[in-house]
């Protein structure tokens, strides 16, 4: 576990040898994944997997999120599995079909459950080979996992990966069960070869943090291919390969083009100190947060935060859609007051914009204090932005596009206004100095069930109209950022965060 969180790709990493520049979404509750069938017939005792990827719903009670199947009745998969089965939960467990019989191969005892990491898998097969274990690899950020076996390949069986039916999906089992939900990047399927982490990817020499590198020209046999969704107008497209033809999308449209991936890794959102609450939904990449819940205030329970945090340097904007009761909502920033860490957040320091009064209240001591007068209310469909200049500790507010000037006028201004300068009032320089994050909150009424879209710039499921990006060409939202705001992306942290 140690290994893995020193390699995870979540942090700051300079890739300027290769970008990625796309990923896929795949959620679970549309139904989406890809497939294919009546593929060409490969080589089926020697092939590598590898795929990079982004997990979003985790342990949520669903018992298994596919990686990929193959066969007809997808008996060979790669899947994080989260039940009583799984030691410890959200592990990952490999199934292998010998011939049609079912064999559990055995499970990787290590818990997937950064919403905020991108994972390199690597699954490498070759059943000639003479050691049992051999036969069978998995790597994550290009380490090799210890595999806990239940059995083993027999030695030159057949696997249904590159079968005559040719039949494999993506982010689901075959038959469209057990979907993934995440965000994917760089599929890739090499017939004929059991290959190593470093065919697809290398340590970072300043960082050390396992990144991608191009994979355009590696051969892939026969029935091997390429995926990297560049093209939104057909997102099961094989971009490199031979023998074989694109994948069949299912419920896959071009709004489920992303651009987070791993080599610009974008704040989605966490739910905050209360991570089994029932009445709180996150979907749709982690972008869309519902509240069915009849608490009222700002705390963990009805709130999601940015899973991305920000200290004393730099200028983000973000934006915020509604739908449901959007009239219930606020939004705002929070203080982090523990170790980068969701349940350390603290509810009593912040800075937020009501929807059903349109006040900006700021909190440092357990009572709300209001620094306008009556701006703009909103609801579904308006577009909230948030500017959040910590070099000169203000947070501005603005909606449809225009800042609110905070004298009672409500939004008029072309440029941020700023509602609150905190400086005093021991919220971003906090006693622990651990910084603020972007902070949702759907509970400020008891009543009705609020839906809030976030858009970080990576990716969100509200309809994107103007496709605005910051002045780094990141991100993309509906209104362009203001002059030296950025979108909260690592290539933008590591350069002003």
């Amino acid at each position: 576990m140690e290994v893995l969180q020193r390699t995870a790709n979540r942090g700051s990493i300079s890739t300027a040898s290769y970008d990625i520049d796309n990923s896929l979404k795949l959620e679970s509750d549309n139904s989406e994944y890809l497939k294919a069938e009546g593929r060409p017939a490969g080589n089926q005792q020697v092939w590598t997997w590898s795929c990079w990827l982004k997990r979003t719903e985790v342990n949520n009670g669903v018992v298994a999120q596919y990686m990929f199947s193959a066969g007809s009745d997808g008996k060979l998969g790669l899947y994080f599995r989260d039940d009583s089965s799984s030691t410890g939960g959200d592990t990952i467990f490999i199934y292998v079909d010998e011939g049609n019989s079912l064999k559990w191969i055995g499970e990787l005892r290590v818990s997937f459950r950064d919403t905020s990491a991108w994972y390199h898998i690597v699954f490498a097969v070759d059943s000639t080979d003479g050691t049992a274990a051999d036969r069978t690899k998995i790597y994550v950020n290009g380490v090799q996992q210890t595999i806990t076996f239940n059995a083993t390949l027999n030695q030159n069986s057949n696997t249904r990966i590159g079968d005559s039916g040719g039949k494999l999906s993506i982010g689901a089992k075959m038959d469209g069960s057990y979907e993934f939900n995440g965000y994917m990047a760089e599929v890739v399927l090499v017939d004929g070869s059991q290959l190593t982490p470093t065919s697809f990817g290398e340590f970072d020499d300043n960082s050390g943090i396992w990144k991608p590198k191009d994979v355009s020209s590696l051969s892939l046999g026969n029935a091997g291919f390429y995926m990297n969704f560049d093209d939104s107008s057909n997102l099961g497209k094989v971009q490199t390969g031979t023998n074989q033809g694109n994948f069949d999308l299912n419920n896959i449209t071009a709004a489920d083009q992303a651009t987070d991936t791993p080599t610009n890794n974008f704040a989605n959102l966490e739910v905050g100190r209360n991570p089994a609450a029932t009445f709180i939904t996150f979907n749709e990449g982690n972008t869309k947060l519902t509240y069915a819940g009849s608490t009222t205030g700002y705390d963990s329970d009805g709130s999601g935060i940015s899973n991305f945090r920000v200290n004393t340097s730099g200028k983000w904007y973000m934006e915020f859609s509604f739908a449901g009761d959007g009239d219930r909502a606020v939004v705002g920033v929070v203080s982090d007051q523990g170790a980068n860490h969701a349940a350390d957040i603290d509810y009593t320091r912040y800075i937020l914009y009501r929807a059903n009064d349109g006040h900006v209240i700021y909190n440092t001591n357990g009572t709300d204090v209001n620094v306008s007068a009556a701006g703009p209310t909103y609801d579904s469909p308006d577009i909230i932005g948030i500017a959040l200049d910590c070099d000169n500790e203000r947070v501005s507010f603005s909606k449809n596009g225009s800042w609110i000037d905070g004298s009672g006028a409500g939004a008029s201004n072309s440029s941020p206004t700023y509602f609150v300068d905190w400086t005093g009032h021991d919220f971003l320089t906090n006693s622990t100095g651990n910084g603020n994050c972007v902070f949702v909150c759907t509970n400020y009424v008891n009543s009705g069930t609020p839906v809030i879209e976030s858009n970080f710039g990576g990716y969100t499921t509200n309809a994107i109209s103007s496709a605005a990006s910051d002045a780094n060409g990141y991100g993309t939202f509906e209104y362009a950022p203001p002059s030296g705001y950025y979108a909260l992306c690592t290539k933008n942290l590591a350069e002003y965060g």
